[in-house]
């Protein structure tokens, strides 16, 4: 009987248990309502109120998901200060800070409220209220873009934020005073804006820190001040990766036999001054490293002027005396590799990649097979440096005759064919085939006309990975002619190359310089997609149209309002 009755205790305490419990309902139609908002305190709209505990109730259980990075409050507080609680149906906000005087305070909630069964979403839930005794109004709209495709097109984690122009912080260093996030097109609309003057920055908020990190996230920036006295609509940002960090050279030591610089940052432009360059003195590149060799000098050092320039534009122009010595360690192995085959029409063009500066080639090493047992040895005239102050990548450009009816051909370099600056040989062969296009598989002329007067142009086709096919450099036409493009759905595009260095350059924000403009091809019958498809056979003449500018696309009155601004504050300077 005891035991009877121990089992009846067990089971009533866990029918107890199961119904106190929390849970998803089981059975029945799936929950695809949001929560509705049922109450919200201080109500939105309201004035002259400073709370220091926010509630909103729904109709249903709720929960919350990284409150303190997903929803977005303007102007700025100490999101570190506020504690945020879901208590049944109630979100319970706890500020633990005063707020500003006559000030318009919006707490956009984004996806941080849901309820607790199917995690639905409410739609633009939003609170609004004024410390003061009316509500701001004004707006700033416009649209966010990335320089380069993104791999996503969706514009996902973008955020627009202003500073006041006052603020000690920008968007490397903290978050805005006012925030907003993009829409999947990179629309945006910042609203309920006190009149004033601002900084305006955008930027791909991947970490949710509020602020931009300059080493791995794209952002932009307008250069000017922005003033904001009215709505302003049609403003344009370009994103992109600019890493201002100090420049340096971090360290300069002897590495075995030889010398290393280590740099800071990736140098995209390097230049090095002496006696014995490319005689007895070599170099080469390794991501931040400069290694610097000598075949003759040990025990000993050299003077080295070293001038190097970062993706910014920064520069590093010293004098380092390099000092090379007799080292038992055993020296780097001497890897070269083919980069990857690419096939061709008339000339068989293949480059190899050197881990070190070659010294010297054995061309009778050097071969070309076609038909089983058909050869084309290698010419010395065929062969150059793309870059002959390093020597670490080599251009071998072969003619083929129309008279050898093969479509396939297999580049051969035997073991030993190839010589570093220490003496050591490539251990192992290297093979690479390509594949002959008859004409009739390509297409005959692809006609490029920019739309603009704004000279050089750097104008490229690439692949859907961003890889270039073909170049062409505009320095007196804004039009061009590729030749012989192999069919395939391709990226066409036009850099202006506004400093001249044949090559893009990203922005410095320290220094109020954008990045050069990049204009694609896009395709109108595509919403416009970037994708265009190049077909054999075809001739195609295309127009590329200029992106909008950097900036406020003002109207006439505006425009006349900014300059009298800006005669004004002259006068007063």
């Amino acid at each position: 009987m005891r035991l009877y009755n121990y089992i009846i205790l067990i089971y009533i305490f866990l029918v107890i248990i199961s119904c106190a419990k929390q849970s998803t309902p089981m059975g029945g139609p799936k929950d695809e309502d949001p929560p509705k908002l049922v109450a919200m305190i201080p109500e939105s709209g309201s004035l002259n109120s400073k709370p220091k505990i926010i509630e909103l109730e729904f109709d249903e259980y709720i929960k919350v998901e990284n409150p303190n990075k997903q929803i977005l409050i303007t102007p700025r507080i100490n999101k570190d200060e506020m504690e945020v609680s879901a208590v049944k149906n109630k979100v319970i906000i706890k500020l633990n800070q005063d707020l500003e005087d006559s000030t318009t305070y919006v707490f956009n909630f984004q996806k941080t409220i849901k309820d607790i069964t199917e995690n639905n979403v409410p739609e633009n839930l939003k609170l609004v209220f004024s410390t003061g005794s009316q509500i701001d109004s004004l707006t700033f709209s416009g649209n966010v873009a990335y320089v380069f495709p993104q791999k996503d097109e969706s514009m996902k984690d973008v955020l627009v934020g202003l500073y006041t122009l006052d603020d000690t912080l920008d968007i490397l260093t903290g978050p805005p005073y006012y925030i907003g996030q993009t829409d999947s097109t990179g629309n945006f609309n910042l609203t309920n804006i006190r009149s004033g003057e601002y900084k305006a920055y955008a930027w791909h908020d991947s970490n949710n820190s509020l602020k931009a990190e300059e080493k791995l996230e794209n952002y932009g920036f307008l250069g000017d001040t922005i003033r904001i006295f009215e709505n302003i609509s049609q403003a344009q940002f370009y994103l992109s990766k600019a890493d201002l960090s100090e420049f340096k050279v971090n360290r300069a030591s002897t590495a075995g036999t030889n010398f290393d610089i280590v740099l800071s940052k990736f140098p995209v432009e390097i230049s090095i001054e002496n006696e014995d360059l490319n005689k007895n003195l070599f170099f080469r590149q390794n991501e931040k490293t400069i290694r610097v060799y000598h075949k003759t000098l040990m025990n000993d050092s050299t003077a080295i002027k070293l001038n190097i320039t970062d993706s910014v534009g920064y520069k590093i122009d010293t004098l380092i005396y390099a000092k090379f010595e007799e080292s038992d360690r055993n020296k780097e192995k001497f890897e070269p590799s083919i980069l990857a085959p690419k096939n061709f029409s008339k000339n068989l063009s293949l480059d190899i990649q050197f881990n070190k500066p070659l010294f010297e080639i054995n061309y009778d090493s050097l071969i070309v097979k076609y038909d089983t047992a058909s050869v084309i040895e290698i010419r010395k005239d065929w062969t150059y440096f793309k870059d002959s102050t390093t020597r670490t990548l080599l251009t071998i450009d072969i003619p083929i005759p129309d008279t050898i009816a093969s479509e396939t051909f297999t580049f051969l370099a035997a073991d030993s064919s190839f010589t570093d600056i220490e003496g050591l040989f490539n251990e192992a062969k290297l093979e690479s085939s390509y594949k002959r296009l008859k004409s009739e598989a390509l297409a005959e002329d692809i006609t490029v006309i920019i739309n603009t007067e704004e000279l050089p142009i750097i104008v490229q086709i690439t692949d859907k990975q961003n890889k270039v096919i073909a170049e062409n450099y505009l320095t007196e036409t804004n039009q061009t002619i590729f030749k012989n493009i192999e069919p395939g759905v391709h990226f066409i595009r036009a850099i202006i190359d506004r400093n001249k260095n044949k090559r893009w350059d990203t922005s410095n924000l320290r220094n109020n310089l954008q990045s050069e403009p990049v204009y694609y091809l896009l395709n109108e019958n595509d919403n416009n997609s970037k994708d265009t498809t190049i077909r054999a056979g075809w001739a195609l003449e295309v127009t590329i149209q200029p992106n909008n500018p950097v900036g406020i696309q003002t109207n006439s009155i505006q425009k006349d309002r900014n300059e009298k601004i800006n005669q004004e504050n002259n006068v007063d300077k």
